[in-house]
């Protein structure tokens, strides 16, 4: 059993896309959207897409975001999406599910390639860092203090992995992309976005790889 596990923050231009693909995937049991203290209609459009929405009041990031959703579901695999994909498709999602469903690896992570320089480059350089990845739920429940690493939760599980050597594959996907944060705040305030992001993702690559 699968369920799809959808973090966002303010992402009414890009979310009923992505919930309206998601929904054709014949792999997919459950989905479940996470509102992660949106003041926009993320919450409503979600709704109005006939999927399980989750209202958190306060933003408390991504990573928070990721377990609250875990821990609504039973399912034994969970795939995580961005909510701001741009050319996702019903290929996209059962390539990532596949693996694991399968039981060849414990967890899959999806690479952009072909979609746009600038965020297949960030990819390509940062693979461990890409939101989109299945995961079965006994694995994610061993990492510890995931709900506090905020946007370093991607590379707390990869390093997870890489310690303990467990199998996990790199899926490529083609022609797909996201909106970049400058592209969805404006210049200044998506520069300050993603360098608080990467504050996060320093801060746990030293709490994960001791």
């Amino acid at each position: 059993m699968v369920a799809v596990i959808i973090p966002a923050l303010n992402e009414e231009k890009t979310i009923k896309d992505v919930l309206e693909v998601t929904k054709t995937s014949k792999l997919v049991n459950r989905i479940i959207v996470v509102s992660d203290g949106s003041v926009d209609n993320t919450a409503s459009i979600a709704r109005s897409c006939g999927v399980e929405v989750i209202e958190l009041e306060k933003n408390i990031g991504k990573g928070g975001a990721m377990c609250v959703g875990v821990k609504s579901c039973s399912e034994d695999i969970v795939l995580f999406l961005d909510a701001d994909l741009i050319g996702l498709t019903e290929l996209h999602i059962d390539s990532i599910l596949k693996p694991v469903v399968n039981n060849e690896v414990e967890m899959s992570i999806g690479i952009f390639s072909c979609g746009r320089i600038i965020t297949d480059l960030a990819q390509l350089f940062t693979p461990f860092l890409s939101g989109q990845r299945a995961i079965k739920r006994n694995l994610f429940e061993k990492v510890i203090d995931l709900d506090i690493t905020k946007f370093g939760v991607e590379i707390a599980l990869t390093q997870y992995a890489d310690k303990h050597k467990i199998a996990y594959r790199k899926v490529k996907l083609y022609n797909i992309t996201h909106l970049t944060k400058e592209e969805k705040l404006g210049f200044n305030k998506g520069l300050k976005s993603r360098l608080n992001m990467y504050i996060d993702i320093i801060k746990n690559f030293k709490l994960f790889n001791k």
